[in-house]
């Protein structure tokens, strides 16, 4: 080990994350760089034990969480931060020892954005969010896949997954059809398969329920109209720490609800949606804020008839998006006061 380390001379690190090779680039209380050095997957943790504790920068990519676990149980301050962040102080072409310099340098600015460093458990769940999405996508290929197939023999069926279960189950039993025994084999062969994706999905979702009715703030996000297991794990552990948020709007911004902005000159311009920020979030509060926008006409409180004259005025598809945004703007509150859903808890 060098010197400048020994001596405890680096006071920032940022690191170029890899497969297999990392990039490390450190400076000293002065922001002079001090260190410069290529380790391998093998030798890194070893490095960071012996590295008296610093600030630590990384980017928010694939294993950072992992990383940064480790670095904290070391004793040193971990920051992670979303790679757009990082790119602005790249000064010259790419490579891993520009960019671990240019992580170093985005980690000491006063003003810049963090992202939460997640547990093993948030990251469990997510992964649990993950594969059920993954089946859900599947599941949705395969009833397209056998809607064009079968519609090469004129058959058409309702779009559904509930239609194209029963239509499958039809049409096997019509004797009367000009498929052939082949074909019918391979039918059955979906059929199967769709059952084996039905199982799976139940049996994800059942999980997620069970994660949901176990954890007291997830209880707490499911009284708000529109929010079940599925998007009350699946914010619960995306967000974690919800004061780091200053406000609900912070966190709606984040989450990508809010209208994207393009002024100059004092004049102001709000187009759609930013759509920054999880995307897969984002999708489940919309869909359900369009499940709850179904329901507002048949009640008489405050937020049901707001939604109903924005659908009104502007459309179901803009209320569907305001509401998931107000929606949003709830979560935040109720976890920062601790309140179940309701006129103190609506923002």
């Amino acid at each position: 080990m060098s010197n400048h380390i020994e001596n405890g001379q680096v006071r920032v690190l940022g690191i170029d994350l890899g497969k297999s090779v990392f990039q490390l680039h450190g400076v000293d209380a002065r922001g002079k760089s001090v260190l410069k050095q290529r380790l391998k997957r093998d030798k890194l943790l070893e490095f960071m034990a012996q590295l008296p504790p610093c600030l630590v920068g990384m980017e928010a990519s694939s294993g950072a969480h992992h990383w940064a676990r480790k670095f904290q149980g070391y004793g040193h301050e971990v920051r992670l931060m979303a790679p757009q962040y990082v790119k602005p102080y790249v000064k010259r072409h790419k490579n891993d020892s520009v960019d671990a310099e240019a992580i170093c340098e985005a980690v000491q600015r006063p003003n810049m954005r963090f992202v939460g460093i997640k547990s093993v458990a948030q990251q469990e769940i997510l992964s649990l969010h993950r594969i059920r999405s993954l089946a859900v996508k599947n599941r949705t290929a395969l009833v397209n896949q056998i809607r064009g197939l079968l519609a090469e023999y004129g058959i058409v069926f309702p779009k559904s997954i509930k239609q194209a279960r029963r239509a499958i189950v039809l049409i096997l039993s019509d004797e009367s059809s000009e498929m052939s025994a082949n074909f019918r084999v391979i039918l059955e062969d979906e059929r199967d398969e769709l059952a084996h994706l039905d199982e799976r999905i139940g049996k994800y979702e059942r999980e997620i329920e069970a994660l949901a009715k176990a954890e007291p703030q997830c209880r707490l996000l499911m009284t708000i109209p529109g929010v079940g297991p599925i998007t009350a794990t699946a914010l619960l552990a995306s967000v974690g720490d919800v004061r780091a948020f200053k406000n609900g709007r912070e966190l709606s911004a984040w989450i990508g609800l809010v209208p994207n902005q393009h002024s100059t000159g004092g004049k102001a311009w709000l187009t759609g949606i930013s759509k920054r920020g999880n995307g897969y979030l984002r999708t489940l509060l919309i869909h359900g804020a369009r499940a709850a926008l179904r329901v507002c006409e048949n009640k008489p409180d405050r937020r049901s008839q707001w939604a109903v004259s924005v659908s009104e005025r502007r459309g179901a598809n803009r209320a569907v998006v305001a509401l998931a945004n107000r929606m949003a703007r709830s979560a935040w509150a109720m976890l920062v006061k601790q309140e179940a859903y309701g006129a103190s808890a609506a923002v």
